[in-house]
């Protein structure tokens, strides 16, 4: 049986492993805000029910409304989408039977996305353990593409492009008929900056986010793309009729206006991941570089991880595989940044597999 191709599936991962779920277990590959949603959402819930008996605004326009203001955009310039990985299957349908390009190792849906809509794909490898963006083998591959995705901060690294790098790409390929989208699925766990504030100036540039990682609240469904009006009027067409829901709207439209949990967030994030490399480091294992939210780490005695994977599964630890990641090739381990209790708990782990070595 295949492994799961996303994280946050424990059972699944289990049964596809052959190994037999503990009673109680932590589930490391699920990359959420581990301080779980913000105390305004528990407060707010009894008065969102109320909205259920109702159909949603099918424009999502107040949420609309309070994103474009967050980023000084127009409301014309955004779509909501069910999560992101709705909008990376409207961009996919955009570009069907056309070539697109994908910046890897990336985010698995945008290749599962792409074969849905018969799409040629070809691939640019970055090399995680050097990372920098291909700009010169991008540009030429951009030129036949109807659409090239980047993730950046990249999921699964961790890791950032350089702005430099990616504004140098964009002024190259604008005069080409390629759609550059760029996910910051993960950006406010690496700060604040974001190259939204450059759709005015690129118009072939989409940038897509995702409220359901920092706000933990991926249950509820909520990304949004930004980019030019004409790029947004064109994926619209795709968009169903009621595609996000009234009580994730409401919560878009609140998270939009909250600047002080994502910074909260950062600040504890931070300290944890950088304590979880030293403590890893010093025990044996090799961690790549970081900025957000998870890290991927590796003993360096094992060219696949699938042991150590195997290992920490019957410990009831569940971290995320890099299998399906074109790059990583199960060479790598992702885990999520978890609260100090949990994270000593995988460290307890992979010093008893150490013990064993």
């Amino acid at each position: 049986m295949n492994l799961p191709s996303h994280g946050a599936n424990p059972s699944h991962l289990y049964l596809a492993s052959g190994i037999r779920k503990p009673k109680e277990i932590i589930d490391f590959s699920v990359n959420t805000n581990p301080l779980g949603p913000p105390d305004w959402l528990q407060e707010k819930w009894p008065s969102f029910l109320h909205t259920i008996e109702n159909y949603p605004d099918p424009t999502g326009q107040k949420a609309v409304d309070a994103i474009a203001r967050r980023f000084n955009i127009s409301a014309e310039q955004l779509l909501l989408g069910n999560g992101a990985a709705e909008i990376i299957h409207f961009i996919a349908r955009y570009a069907a039977g056309k070539k697109a390009v994908i910046v890897t190792p990336a985010f698995s849906e945008y290749e599962d996305a792409c074969q849905s809509y018969n799409c040629l794909i070809e691939h640019v490898a970055a090399d995680p353990e050097h990372w920098q963006l291909p700009v010169e083998e991008l540009v030429e591959k951009a030129q036949e593409a109807a659409v090239l995705f980047i993730c950046t901060p990249n999921n699964p690294t961790g890791q950032c492009f350089k702005e430099a790098e990616m504004v140098s790409f964009l002024e190259q390929t604008r005069n080409s008929n390629v759609l550059v989208v760029v996910d910051e699925a993960f950006y406010d766990f690496a700060g604040e900056t974001s190259l939204l504030r450059y759709i005015n100036v690129f118009p072939h540039l989409i940038v897509m986010h995702s409220m359901t990682k920092m706000y933990a609240v991926a249950g509820l469904r909520i990304g949004y793309a930004a980019a030019s009006a004409k790029v947004i009027a064109a994926l619209k067409l795709y968009r169903p009729h009621w595609n996000v829901n009234s009580i994730a709207l409401q919560v878009a439209e609140m998270a939009a206006e909250d600047f002080s949990y994502a910074m909260e967030t950062r600040k504890k994030v931070d300290q944890e991941r950088n304590r979880m490399k030293k403590e890893l480091v010093n025990i044996g294992f090799a961690v790549l570089p970081s900025t957000v939210n998870f890290y991927l780490f590796k003993d360096p005695a094992l060219d696949n991880q699938k042991k150590l994977l195997h290992f920490l599964l019957n410990c009831g630890i569940v971290v995320r595989h890099t299998e399906n990641f074109r790059g990583l090739d199960g060479k790598w381990l992702r885990s999520a940044v978890k609260k100090e209790t949990e994270n000593n708990q995988l460290l307890e782990a992979l010093k008893k597999w150490k013990a064993l070595c």
